[in-house]
């Protein structure tokens, strides 16, 4: 399998020390951790699946720009995987509306994480929890999951990979299905082992919630040459829940080159008021006054992403059964633009407190560069705004360096450029059931 053979190169790799806050809280990311392992709970009934009880969602705190620039650099080199922003927004697979970025303030940032085979469920507790799955909680739930309720996911699994299978004319026995299905649950099951879409449907369930992945369309080599499709962007939906059970608000992953990465937005300033809306809004009911932020569901040339694992009289019907899954509406000023609203609300307390000591990392930073040029500056030696920023150079890049939260109000014609953009938070709905 492609993803297999991906996930023993190095997926993405990451320059310079990385700095995340469960690494600056360590105490607090165990506390989170261990919180995540106490909110899973198995349904009972024909369909045994494992599942988190509390939603949470993850997004940039705004203090970061009350930092200096030169921290700010700092910052987002030492949380952000950059590789995969770049090659991401060059391909015009994030980021490529800059109407949507500027008016909404959606914009998308990737972050680094652990790599290898658990780069998947690390990115999905970053999207929520703001924490990596070193406990292998995630994928203990996703391997539960798909053993004990493999009766369910069995059949649509092998009616889908069918349709993809003859697109591709070719065509499997029924031992060779099984002895696939059972390679994939080996995979789940194996710390670090590679995963694949079957993987990301059953997580969809243990979030029971979507999880939209924005990913390149061929995995390359580093030489440029495609190795092979890459099926992963588009759409999984808990199909086998009942929407009403679940949550509205989708995460956001990216996919490069055998690597997922977390994509989480900036928390928005204000609430999406009715009038930055076009169709659609009717959707959003009672809650339209809710920080938001919105995610395409459609690619760069307007095709409505791909939905994964329908059956054969689903298909035709995706933008229909998108609607009844999430919040999904126009914006008037891209009315053939398809987007679906994520829901921005308070972090659960321990994600906060996370949060809070990792920027108070980079606060001290900043404070321990000023003191010294405001004792010389006392002294008439120097004055603290030009220098300041020098003393901290050695820490991260050189230059001024513009916030991402305006970055994209000054390249509003620029969709694809990378640059300094990015970083890392913690804000997010923590709906319980």
């Amino acid at each position: 399998m492609l993803a297999t053979l991906l996930s023993n190169l190095k997926g993405s790799p990451a320059s310079g020390a990385k700095c995340v806050p469960s690494y600056v809280a360590p105490d607090l990311g165990a506390a989170i951790r261990r919180h995540i392992a106490s909110a899973i709970r198995q349904r009972k009934g024909s369909f045994p699946c494992y599942y988190i009880n509390e939603w949470a969602t993850y997004s940039l705190p705004p203090e970061i720009d009350d930092l200096p620039p030169v921290l700010q650099e700092q910052l987002y080199s030492e949380i952000m995987d950059r590789d995969a922003q770049k090659e991401l927004e060059e391909g015009f697979i994030i980021n490529w509306n800059p109407d949507l970025q500027i008016k909404l303030g959606s914009r998308l940032h990737a972050l680094w994480n652990r790599s290898a085979g658990d780069c998947l469920l690390d990115s999905i507790l970053q999207s929520t929890w703001g924490v990596f799955d070193r406990d292998n909680t995630l994928r203990k739930a996703m391997s539960d999951s798909l053993h004990e309720a493999g009766h369910i996911f069995y059949p649509r699994w092998k009616e889908w990979e069918t349709q993809q299978a003859l697109e591709l004319d070719f065509t499997l026995v029924e031992s060779q299905w099984e002895e696939d299905w059972s390679v994939l649950l080996n995979l789940a099951s194996q710390p670090g082992a590679a995963l694949e879409q079957l993987h990301v449907f059953t997580l969809a369930h243990v979030l029971k919630r979507p999880i939209i992945i924005y990913g390149v369309k061929y995995v390359k080599s580093w030489r440029g040459e495609n190795l092979g499709y890459a099926r992963f962007e588009g759409v999984y939906l808990p199909l086998f829940l009942e929407p009403s059970a679940c949550s509205r608000s989708p995460i956001a992953l990216g996919y490069t080159r055998g690597h997922f990465c977390s994509l989480v937005p900036p928390e928005p300033e204000i609430s999406v008021s009715k009038s930055t809306l076009g169709a659609g809004i009717e959707d959003l009911g009672e809650h339209h006054d809710e920080k938001s932020t919105f995610l395409p569901l459609m690619t760069y040339d307007r095709k409505l992403l791909p939905v994964h694992f329908l059956r054969q009289d689903e298909i035709g019907r995706e933008e229909v059964i998108l609607r009844q899954w999430m919040d999904v509406c126009r914006v008037n000023f891209d009315p053939d633009l398809l987007v679906a609203r994520q829901r921005i609300r308070k972090p659960p307390l321990l994600v906060a407190q996370m949060t809070e000591e990792w920027l108070n990392h980079y606060r001290k930073l900043a404070q321990s560069a000023r003191a010294p040029f405001s004792v010389a500056s006392r002294h008439g030696n120097s004055s603290p705004g030009g220098s300041s920023s020098g003393a901290v150079m050695s820490s991260g890049s050189g230059g001024n360096v513009t916030s991402p939260s305006k970055v994209a109000t000054k390249h509003r014609g620029s969709p694809g450029l990378s640059t300094n953009q990015g970083g890392y938070s913690s804000d997010g709905d923590s709906d319980e059931e």
